[in-house]
């Protein structure tokens, strides 16, 4: 009997840590074959070794070095400005819907929550048509702004969801007891709702930040010309247009994206571990 058991569990402890493996392989492998890339010679991906024999930094150097054709630097500042920007308003809008949600009982709140469902569900690229349509009768077209706007639309339903049941674990007598001390709505949202809420902000805030980084469907509908290209459509254009398929380069310059990205997830963590060990200690 105790031989089975123990049998039993090793078979399932060799067959999660197999399949942990698979996974790691499957994600680490794409990137450390970039990262080799970007530090091989010449233009091409194709090598016999994930680390090149002869790395360089010539293509990295290439992305900076100032031609007229090649605004990496330009690029990545105007994602950087529209990825921060889009997490800044992503959490302001999703934290007041979800909790409009979660605290008060109106007419429509169940159809509105179920909307939000259902647009989440819609594919970005059917709407297309319409928003390019619409940004032309705006006058907005090639305007990070509206990208913004349309960015941070988007991550309203799905995150307001999600917030929302999170707030919906707050006890209801923080708020009941903070109204006894004569504290309004406003004051209960913030001083309340938000502290306790911020591993979830920090998730909305995550999600806002990296979107539009690796977002390439949008930006190239709304943006026309090449100061205004996010990194997406730059590098998109590198390789196709302006370096001749120079995809080492492409390499090094899909590489420092994860930068800010990395730099985010550091400065957030410690609100997600806060977040998992009060959910541990919780009752």
């Amino acid at each position: 009997m105790l031989t089975g058991m123990k049998g039993n569990r090793f078979l399932r402890l060799f067959t999660s840590h197999l399949i942990l493996i698979l996974m790691a392989v499957v994600i680490i492998y794409p990137l450390l074959w970039t990262v080799g890339a970007s530090f091989n010679p010449g233009n091409s991906l194709v090598s016999n070794t994930i680390i090149p024999k002869n790395p360089t930094l010539d293509h990295y150097k290439e992305l900076f070095a100032g031609k007229e054709s090649l605004q990496y630097g330009h690029w990545y500042l105007n994602s950087l400005k529209i990825s921060i920007f889009t997490m800044i308003g992503s959490v302001i809008s999703v934290s007041f819907t979800a909790y409009a949600f979660s605290r008060f009982r109106f007419k429509g709140r169940k159809n509105a929550l179920t909307l939000f469902l259902l647009l989440q569900m819609i594919p970005q690229f059917s709407a297309l048509i319409a928003l390019f349509v619409l940004a032309q009768l705006l006058g907005m077209m090639n305007s990070h702004w509206l990208l913004i706007l349309l960015y941070i639309g988007g991550t309203i339903p799905m995150n307001t969801y999600l917030m929302k049941g999170y707030m919906d674990s707050i006890p209801m007598d923080l708020d009941e007891s903070a109204k006894i001390d004569g504290a309004s709505n406003t004051r209960i949202f913030l001083q309340i709702i938000m502290p306790l809420s911020r591993p979830m902000m920090a998730v909305v805030a995550m999600n806002g930040f990296t979107g539009p980084l690796g977002d390439f469907v949008m930006s190239s509908t709304i943006l026309r010309t090449p100061e205004s290209y996010t990194l997406p459509i730059g590098l998109y254009n590198l390789v196709n247009e302006v370096m001749g398929a120079s995809y080492t380069t492409f390499a090094a310059g899909a590489i420092l994206i994860s930068i800010p990205i990395a730099i985010a997830f550091l400065l957030l963590q410690k609100h997600f571990v806060s977040g998992l060990t009060a959910g541990g200690t919780k009752g």
